[in-house]
């Protein structure tokens, strides 16, 4: 197993002779403004260009869309992501919205599992937000179920858990008991409204994650990449010293990939 770290929570995932492209952002340096009511209005996204080409990018079986979200899949990757791609959306309102935009061979993740060849793909839950007034917001964008988290299963490969765009809550423990995954994937850059409302994992949920899985190597991404994003690597790494995990946590550069 491998986990390329993009951009962003753009990673590309080589899992049982398969490669899949997650969450893909793919609009130059600063083509987007800012997200309306968080952080750093100055600074246009995404902040950091593409660390690899785009021609290696694309070289993948299958792109899963944990959610449709602006940081997640973004107008550049709806263009130029070929339309025969194999596509995998976490709801039927979402699929709806890649074959309008001309994806002829999209396929929602169920929670049951969906086989893509001898490897599973199971949609586990996420709650994108850390306040109930935050799900208005997101009924503005018409996401339907926020956002999901994919396990990943295959009988002769360690199992994988990437939790997608979640904060920490009691549900996530039973994903864990149940799926038992050996390498998690998490959303930590603990992105923030200016009112302190949070909408990914922080530093301490993190840690509550580490927890209930003390033998998971954990991979930290979704950081440096978007305007509201409020913990660096810098910090995440002198936090995971602090509380004596750091062991147990890799947090790639962009560009770089962790092999299990």
């Amino acid at each position: 197993m491998k986990i390329k770290q993009i951009r962003n929570a753009t990673l590309i995932v080589t899992y049982a002779g398969k490669k899949f492209l997650i969450d893909p952002m793919l609009a130059e340096k600063g083509t987007y403004p800012p997200f309306p009511g968080t952080h750093n209005q100055h600074l246009n996204n995404p902040l950091v260009e593409l660390p690899v080409s785009m021609e290696e990018i694309l070289d993948v079986d299958a792109v899963i869309v944990t959610h449709i979200h602006l940081d997640h899949f973004d107008p550049v990757a709806m263009e130029i992501i070929p339309k025969n791609m194999k596509m995998f959306a976490q709801n039927e309102d979402e699929a709806n919205q890649m074959k309008e935009a001309g994806f002829n061979n999209v396929e929602v993740l169920k929670e049951e599992g969906t086989l893509f060849g001898d490897i599973t793909l199971t949609k586990t839950p996420a709650k994108h937000y850390s306040d109930d007034s935050i799900i208005e917001l997101f009924h503005q964008l018409s996401t339907a179920d926020e956002a999901c988290g994919v396990v990943f299963s295959h009988a002769d490969k360690k199992t994988l858990y990437v939790m997608g765009d979640t904060v920490w809550y009691d549900e996530l423990k039973s994903v864990f008991a149940k799926y038992s995954p050996e390498v998690v994937v998490v959303n930590a850059g603990n992105a923030q409204f200016v009112d302190g409302r949070y909408l990914i994992m922080s530093k301490d949920d993190l840690f509550e994650a580490v927890k209930v899985a003390p033998n998971a190597q954990f991979v930290a991404t979704h950081m440096e990449g978007v305007n509201h994003l409020m913990v660096s690597r810098k910090d995440l790494r002198e936090y995971a010293v602090e509380k004596q995990f750091s062991d147990k946590l890799l947090i790639p550069a962009d560009g770089e990939t962790c092999e299990f």
